[in-house]
């Protein structure tokens, strides 16, 4: 399943630290947005390590899961392309 992740963290150990863990299970393609192909298990594995990072009082991050079809059809303007590793390694 493919995820797109965006986030916005007050502190700034925390954004480092959150944007460190996200780069164990997607690709940053802006500043506070990553795109994420995980299952299931992953995903919870992921949400569950974001829970610990942020702080829910002054913190938000978004999980939006696009659909294959809805996939195929991003389209980016600028800078970059949509990623299509699936050999993303889980640590």
């Amino acid at each position: 399943m493919f995820w797109v992740v965006s986030y916005d963290i007050v502190d700034n150990r925390r954004r480092y630290r959150l944007a460190k863990a996200l780069k164990n299970f997607g690709y940053r393609v802006q500043k506070s947005v990553f795109e994420c192909q995980l299952d299931d298990r992953q995903f919870l594995k992921m949400k569950k390590q974001v829970e610990k990072i942020i702080n829910r009082e002054e913190d938000s991050v978004r999980y939006y899961f696009i659909c294959a079809r809805c996939k195929n059809q991003i389209e980016v303007s600028g800078l970059g392309s949509v990623r299509e590793e699936d050999d993303l390694i889980i640590a």
